[in-house]
């Protein structure tokens, strides 16, 4: 008897049109792969959160072109050996019944360590030797050992995914599978799993084998999670009368300090609308940066606890009456322009490695002149064609000189 399918397997993409929220890297994939022999670049690198549709994109695009597609997890094929026996064939051989092929490099990040030397080195060789365009797929593909790979690669980034989206995905498994749901549920948990769409459709066939997707089944699921989200941890803070409830509230969160600081700041006066209220609690939240403080410059770590009780408990306990409003948490803006900025001098930095690497300058000093190059690809477009063919600059980092 067949095993029942998961809703990841049932449910994954057939084509393109299944493909949420990421039409333009959709479409940069479908025309990098069908114009491959005119390209300058032998691989594509997808990039983006995880769950965010990169793997689903590469097969459901090789779907519609008629490839056959060769995939290879990074994290099971690793060094110089291995890549060269599994991968450097695979690229090389014909396939089957004549068909085009597609060799697929999942999880690019899964490459780390002295465990795994020469693993990028063989990697960079297979793609520049393949005979069938390479795909890559990576969550952070900016470190720094991966700049040999970044170089021999046109990059497409593939955006997180919107709860909104999350939220379509999930409702329409719902249909097809006739589960019976309560769409403020369904909505909590496409807000709980921020842009992983695995992880939410994961969670979604979890809850729906003991019944409908209700409150009681999203709690139940949340004993389940050894970790938990940052939305639960603002919840447990903001709703919560009871302060055992709030100090445990970022003790499962994979979210940094800092981050959990601006998360607090920025939806405090969403939730405490009551000006004394807002004050007390602002008042706790300052005196947790106060100590913070007194933690990054003398390192006295024991402080930490002082920190977590101002800014969970401290805060709970500023309220008379909590707020029975629905309030949708929202990250702080100072974090999406923190992410932007740190983009931007990542291609940066990408930018002046290849020029460097050429015109054997340091990647220190052409970042500097970074302006200069800018001003070229403003204001003489045939200067700049010459330039980004010279040093095989990608449509990502050519469109960051434009700006």
């Amino acid at each position: 008897m067949d095993k029942p399918k998961t809703f990841i397997n049932k449910y994954a993409p057939k084509n393109t049109k299944d493909i949420i929220g990421q039409e333009s890297g959709v479409n940069a994939l479908r025309n990098f792969l069908t114009n491959y022999k005119k390209q300058r670049k032998k691989a594509m690198l997808l990039y983006g959160p995880s769950g965010c549709g990169k793997t689903s994109a590469a097969y459901a695009v090789a779907e519609e072109l008629g490839l056959d597609v060769i995939e290879i997890n990074a994290s099971d094929c690793r060094n110089k050996g291995q890549i060269h026996s599994i991968v450097g064939v695979a690229s090389k051989q014909m396939s089957l019944f004549f068909r085009g092929k597609l060799i697929l490099i999942d999880e690019l990040d899964g490459i780390a360590g002295r465990e795994d030397y020469g693993g990028v080195p063989a990697l960079v060789d297979v793609i520049k030797n393949s005979y069938w365009p390479v795909v890559i797929t990576a969550n952070n593909p900016y470190d720094n050992k991966f700049s040999s790979v970044r170089n021999a690669s046109e990059m497409i980034m593939f955006r997180e995914l919107s709860s909104n989206d999350l939220f379509f995905i999930l409702k329409n498994i719902c249909d097809a599978e006739k589960i019976k749901y309560e769409e403020d549920a369904l909505k909590t948990l496409a807000r709980r799993n921020a842009g992983d769409a695995r992880g939410a459709i994961n969670d979604l066939h979890i809850v729906s084998v003991t019944g409908p997707v209700d409150e009681k089944s999203l709690n139940d699921l949340s004993m389940r999670d050894k970790t938990d989200t940052i939305h639960n941890a603002l919840t447990k803070i903001f709703k919560s009368t009871d302060v055992n409830v709030a100090k445990e509230a970022f003790e499962f969160v994979d979210e940094d300090l800092d981050k959990c600081f601006l998360w607090v700041d920025e939806n405090l006066p969403l939730e405490y609308t009551e000006q004394l209220e807002l004050a007390r609690a602002y008042e706790n939240l300052s005196r947790a940066d106060v100590f913070y403080g007194r933690i990054t410059r003398w390192q006295h770590w024991l402080y930490l606890t002082y920190v977590n009780d101002l800014m969970t408990a401290g805060i709970a306990s500023a309220k008379d009456v909590k707020n029975r409003n629905f309030v949708e948490y929202k990250p702080t803006g100072r974090i999406l322009k923190m992410w932007w900025a740190k983009q931007k001098n990542m291609k940066k930095k990408a930018i002046a490695e290849k020029i460097a690497e050429k015109t054997h300058l340091s990647a220190k000093d052409v970042r500097r002149d970074i302006d200069f190059f800018k001003i070229i690809f403003k204001n003489n477009s045939e200067m700049a064609s010459k330039i980004a063919n010279e040093f095989e600059l990608d449509a990502e980092e050519v469109a960051y000189l434009k700006k």
